[in-house]
Parts: C-alpha cells; sequence; structure tokens
C-alpha cells in the first residue's frame, strides 16, 4: 500500500507548495480530539488507542537539538496572526513520528470488550513481531529524514519529513510490510489505513471561524517554510516503540513492551 521512493518524493514535495495550502486551508475543521471544558479552555479529549512511533521528545536525547528547533517553530506557527484561537498547540513534550498507526478509539474499545485479553495479546505479538524483523532484516545505515515544511491536514498541522536517502525510506517501510502483513496482527483487528506519510503534528485546529482569512494564512505559512527550510537538523530514527495512549497529548509504555533500535 506505501508509495514507492520517488512517488512518495513527489507527494510530500507538493504538499508544501503554496497552491496545495490554498487548496487545503479551504477544508480545515475544529479537531474532535479537543473539546471545550467548562471554563472556556480546550483540553484533550478521550481518544484511547496503541500506536508505534519513535520515543517522544521528552525521551529522546538523540534528538533534543531537532526538538529545540522544532519547539521555536511551533512557537512562530502559533503566532501568526490569524487567530489566537486557530491552533491549539501540543505540548512539545510529545512531540513524535509515527512509524505504523495500530488501533484507536472506538475499534479500541469494541476489541477490548470483544477479548479480555486484548491489551496482552498485542503487546505479545508486537513482541514476536519486532523480534523477527531484528533477525531477518539487514543492517543498513541510519534512518535519517528532513523537514520539507509545514504540513497542513484537516484537522491538525504539523510539518512533513522526507528521508535523504532512499535506503532511510525503504527501512520504514519494510518494518510496516512486516507488521502490517502479519495474521496474527491482523486477527487483532489491526489493519493498514494510511499511506506513509512521515510528520510530526505539533497543534490541532480549535475554533475556525467562518470568516477566517485564509489567503493570509496561505502567504503566512508560505513565508515560514522559506524561513525555516534548511535551517533544521536532520531527525534520525533511532528507535521505534510500542506505545500507549488515552489522549493526543502522552504516549507510554511498560519497559517490557516491544521496541527496536534501527541504529
Amino acid at each position: 500500500m506505501d508509495d514507492d521512493y520517488q512517488t512518495y518524493l513527489n507527494r510530500l514535495a507538493r504538499m508544501t507548495l503554496p497552491e496545495f495550502y490554498q487548496t487545503q486551508v479551504q477544508h480545515i475543521h475544529e479537531s474532535y480530539k479537543y473539546q471545550v471544558a467548562p471554563n472556556g479552555t480546550r483540553q484533550a479529549a478521550p481518544f484511547p488507542g496503541y500506536t508505534i512511533i519513535t520515543p517522544p521528545s521528552e525521551d529522546d536525547t538523540k534528538n533534543a537539538d531537532f526538538y529545540g528547533n522544532l519547539q521555536e517553530y511551533q512557537s512562530q506557527l502559533l503566532n501568526l496572526s490569524i487567530s489566537t484561537e486557530l491552533i491549539v498547540p501540543l505540548p512539545s513534550t510529545s512531540f513524535h513520528l509515527t512509524v505504523a498507526d495500530l488501533i484507536w478509539d472506538s475499534t479500541y474499545l469494541d476489541e477490548r470488550v470483544r477479548n479480555p485479553n486484548y491489551e496482552s495479546d498485542l503487546q505479545t505479538c508486537c513482541a514476536k513481531i519486532f523480534n523477527t524483523y531484528k533477525q531477518t532484516a539487514p543492517v543498513s545505515s541510519p534512518i535519517r529524514f528532513a523537514v520539507l515544511g509545514v504540513m497542513v491536514m484537516p484537522r491538525a498541522i504539523g510539518v512533513c519529513l522526507a528521508p535523504t536517502e532512499r535506503a532511510s525510506y525503504e527501512q520504514i517501510i519494510n518494518f510496516r510490510r512486516t507488521l502490517y502483513q502479519n495474521p496474527q496482527l491482523m486477527s487483532l483487528g489491526i489493519e493498514q489505513n494510511y499511506h506513509l506519510t512521515a510528520h510530526i503534528t505539533l497543534g490541532y485546529f480549535g475554533k475556525v471561524v467562518p470568516d477566517l482569512d485564509r489567503a493570509s494564512l496561505v502567504a503566512m505559512i508560505t513565508d515560514l517554510n522559506q524561513k525555516w527550510l534548511g535551517n533544521l537538523p536532520e531527525f534520525i530514527v533511532h528507535r521505534a516503540e510500542l506505545r500507549k495512549f488515552d489522549d493526543m497529548t502522552r504516549y507510554y509504555r511498560q519497559p517490557e513492551w516491544a521496541a527496536i533500535d534501527f541504529s
């Protein structure tokens, strides 16, 4: 299901063009992953599940420089003079790259009802897959990504990442293929729903007012891209881990859960 290397690069390159932003900002919506509290602030809504991600920034000392720069990038994104309520920022401690989506929200809750041992079955299955991949995957160079620019999604905003070389992309794709083609994992209600679009989410859309100046938003995002293009350090995917989440602000794990080192 995932793209070949060149198709992936072409697709992501289009996503950082002003004309793509012009289309995307016409269709942005308030994210259901945040809700308005009685005091008027937006708080993370319950959204439980499991995922395979790089260690969140609070646990990733190897990418400390990258995440420090990305936090400044997020600050400038939030300071775009469009609407103070348009973007709800994620805590910088939660920044991460999703290597493979697994299961979430109602699908996850339904599977837990169906199978009382679901969580332990999922954890055991992932451990077996990770161990198999470690034994069979060829040793390759570190997995390196570079930031291409702002990525505007229907309900979120972040930065999109492109591999700096073919080998980096193929390592990620081979790992995803090993996961999604595993019959035991599929029996746990997990399937591949999306092509890989490597990105780090910086925030979700909050209040999208009817008279939002979308043209100005496009211009500001484009200017921000020009300022930061090439100024962010490389992001190195040195590890992927099975993590659990209750909402979109924190991803946690037990020490014995599946993890794999890529470098």
